[in-house]
């Protein structure tokens, strides 16, 4: 079966059924990286002792986001 013949037959799916197969699908690609998630656990404690210390300020959600 050709990946358009999958896709063709996923198109006949009811909605939900298509949300569960994308989302099943999305979930196989997301794969936790430990040596990602470690960098990224030092980055926000340096971060977060640096906003402590005084060095860094806080920015609000309104200014990063806009208006909510």
């Amino acid at each position: 079966m050709t990946t358009q013949d999958m896709l063709k037959q996923a198109l006949l799916l009811d909605p939900a059924q298509r949300f569960e197969l994308a989302e099943e699908i999305l979930h196989s690609l997301d794969k936790p990286d430990s040596t990602i998630d470690a960098v990224w656990i030092e980055e926000a404690g340096k971060r977060l002792a640096a906003y402590r210390a005084g060095k860094t300020k806080g920015i609000s959600a309104e200014d990063v986001f806009g208006p909510l």
